[in-house]
């Protein structure tokens, strides 16, 4: 058994914590933590101030409105932070609407009269912040030879798709939805996986921030390929959501629609979390991208067509 103990308040890092062999020194987790699914018995030492079951428009609504206001869109629950009494907690810096901010965790721990755990804040813009977030957490934990084992082991695969990728004729454009309604763009490491993928993204940028869009700029640049990964949303989530797209005048005579090129994706588990499985969303959106050249077997689970 591990001397730690280890709450996480971001999936991702969980995921991490988990990939480098430190699954079983987990004592808490967020309420949206889920994989590996073993997890899931864990307490949750967070939860949100909105309705994560509401519409992406009321959603994007109560989020802006709790930022006008100044507040937290997550809740941490520091008496269950000090009954768990952890050693180390993990959270991160990188977008407030994401995960709990590193203010709050610090907030709750300041109230913790059992133990005096260290804080390590990830803050992941572009795909390389994984492999620095990934050593800070095996350092944090005594392994720094596990993060060297696990990133070779993620480079290597994202170095054989890069090399297969290199050499596609076509590089097709594509849209990476990442909000439906307002329509936004997913930015941050997913333009350098669509790089990877053998694609060009259209709208994001590596290492910035998800932009938001209008229906003109997206109807104007008629990508060849949609990707729909709203953020938090599985497949079936995300189809409850179509109508906010397919009900827009602009939506049937946009290219990728007429062809038959718009997949969704399963962002939740995916391209909206900045760990391990970000190799997988690369082979995703390879197989999005070249149907018939690439099958890593994530069709019908990590996406389907539209």
């Amino acid at each position: 058994m591990s001397e730690h103990r280890i709450v996480s308040l971001i999936a991702s890092a969980t995921e991490i914590v988990a990939a480098l062999g430190f699954e079983d020194a987990l004592v808490g987790r967020s309420h949206e933590c889920d994989y590996p699914p073993s997890v899931k018995r864990l307490p949750m030492c967070s939860g949100p101030r909105i309705d994560v079951e509401a519409s992406s428009r009321e959603i994007d609504r109560q989020v802006k409105g709790l930022l006008h206001q100044a507040l937290s869109i997550y809740d941490v629950r520091a008496d269950v932070l000090d009954r768990l009494a952890p050693t180390v907690v993990v959270t991160q810096t990188q977008c407030e609407v994401c995960a709990v901010s590193l203010k709050d965790v610090e907030a709750a721990v300041c109230r913790m009269v059992g133990s005096h755990p260290r804080i390590v804040s990830l803050e992941p813009m572009a795909l390389g912040d994984l492999w620095t977030d990934i050593r800070l957490v095996a350092d944090a934990l005594g392994a720094p030879q596990r993060a060297d084992e696990l990133i070779g082991r993620l480079d290597r695969r994202l170095e054989a798709l890069t090399r297969s990728a290199g050499t596609v004729a076509v590089r097709p454009t594509i849209a990476c939805l990442e909000w439906l309604d307002p329509l936004m763009a997913a930015g941050n490491w997913v333009p350098e996986l669509v790089e990877l993928a053998g694609g060009v993204d259209l709208f994001g940028h590596p290492g910035e921030h998800s932009p938001w869009m209008t229906w003109e700029q997206l109807r104007d640049a008629d990508p060849d390929v949609i990707a729909i990964m709203p953020c938090g949303f599985d497949i079936e989530r995300t189809r409850r959501e179509l109508p906010a797209l397919t009900g827009h005048p602009a939506w049937p005579r946009l290219k990728a629609v007429r062809n038959g090129r718009v997949s969704l994706t399963d962002g939740n588990q995916f391209f909206n979390r900045p760990g391990p499985r970000l190799v997988e969303s690369a082979e995703i959106l390879a197989e999005i991208l070249h149907p018939g050249r690439f099958d890593f077997g994530h069709r019908g689970t990590g996406w389907r067509p539209l």
